[in-house]
């Protein structure tokens, strides 16, 4: 009997992780083909911004494909148009492959998920079910569990150790924004992206109005990072009154301050190469420091801004030596804006108001005293951002 894989998904872009995962599958479940199939409109997700259409993704999926033996792109969700519910792919395929073993890919997380898609029964009945898994404890325990409940019931499910890292295609869709994906694209794909100006791409957001370009930022942030922010931006410009920096800067360095935050150390590394920023010890052993970095870096060479902006994003999480008062300013600002509760803040904002220094001071022995508490290494920047307040003192 003929065994063909079915892996759905947006494919929003397709990339790396998507194909090899798809390759992997193909081999351990000893498929005849593993059919990629683009949903023409996802249920449960929300076009990309700057995205491309269906026909769009289809023709990237197909680039990512060409060449690679049992991967076929197939436009059958496409053809049908609207929302694409899996049952009815499945239905479909089985209506076109009678006597073959269709086997539905999918994640630990979707599979945990699953009873709650649309006529899940449905698709039991005409095709088996592949997990793809990591190998966490805990995620073992609870697709074997769920596994278990299903082959009770006289269902297939497998289960794949897939050794493959898996990419989160939002992240992609930043990547591509800040100029930086080919490295995790399939060949073509990256080309057909820049082409297309799909995600931002070659889009020209330089300078924009503040307006303007807090709007590009909340997309590309992650939701949970809008508020901290939002609320930075509006710190900054109340403190930029206060001690006489130019309110605009403060602004924009503000909003930009945390827009790479939303990547992980591997691609705050991947970032940095893209831009043949070379990294100090530290910053590679410490990459969740990075995104101070390679914000002031997309800020500079993505979002056009000046040079006083693009410091004052650099230095935000670890200052340095003789800080002007922007840098001062959007350090306090991060560390104080309204979101921020924790032990100490309010005497923090009371200094940001009354002793711009004495704030930063605070706000740097704060760190130092988690980080050592935490045993984890102190930046050479904060050390000499602090001992540069003191001898100021006299």
């Amino acid at each position: 009997m003929k065994r063909i894989g079915i892996y759905g998904g947006t494919f929003d872009p397709p990339h790396l992780g998507h194909i090899r995962a798809a390759q992997f599958a193909y081999q351990a479940l000893g498929l005849s083909k593993l059919l990629l199939i683009p949903s023409c409109r996802s249920p449960h997700k929300d076009p990309a911004p700057y995205g491309p259409t269906p026909q769009q993704r289809m023709d990237m999926l197909q680039l990512a494909v060409e060449g690679l033996e049992g991967l076929e792109a197939c436009d059958l969700e496409l053809q049908r148009g609207g929302v694409s519910y899996t049952y009815e792919t499945v239905l479909q395929l089985k209506e076109r492959y009678p006597d073959a073993e269709l086997i539905l890919c999918m994640g630990s997380d979707m599979f945990q998920s699953f009873q709650n898609w649309r006529n899940p029964n449905d698709i039991l009945e005409n095709a088996s079910l592949a997990v793809f898994c990591r190998g966490h404890k805990e995620e073992v325990e609870r697709i074997a569990a769920r596994r278990a409940e299903l082959e009770q019931d006289g269902f297939t499910v497998y289960e794949l150790y897939n050794p493959v890292t898996m990419i989160s295609s939002t992240d992609l869709r930043r990547l591509a924004c800040f100029g930086c994906t080919d490295a995790l694209l399939p060949k073509g794909v990256g080309a057909y992206i820049r082409e297309n100006h799909l995600y931002g791409c070659g889009a020209n957001l330089k300078q924009l109005p503040t307006e303007q370009l807090e709007q590009v930022v909340v997309k590309l942030l992650k939701p949970n990072r809008v508020a901290h922010v939002l609320g930075c931006r509006q710190t900054a410009v109340e403190l930029a009154k206060r001690w006489g920096a130019d309110e605009e800067n403060a602004a924009r360095a503000g909003l930009l301050h945390d827009i790479t935050k939303a990547l992980d150390g591997p691609l705050q590394l991947t970032l940095c190469h893209s831009y043949g920023s070379i990294l100090s010890d530290f910053s590679r052993q410490n990459p969740k420091t990075l995104h101070a970095l390679t914000g002031s870096l997309v800020a500079k060479y993505i979002f056009g801004e000046n040079d006083a902006v693009v410091s004052a994003i650099e230095s935000h999480t670890t200052g340095k030596g003789n800080m002007n008062t922007l840098e001062k300013i959007i350090y306090v600002a991060d560390y104080m804006e309204p979101n921020r509760d924790f032990p100490g803040v309010e005497l923090l904002r009371h200094y940001a108001h009354t002793d711009l220094d004495m704030a930063l001071e605070t706000g740097l022995e704060m760190t130092l005293t988690m980080l050592r508490e935490q045993g984890k290494e102190i930046s050479r920047e904060s050390l000499e951002a602090l001992n540069y307040l003191k001898a100021q003192k006299g």
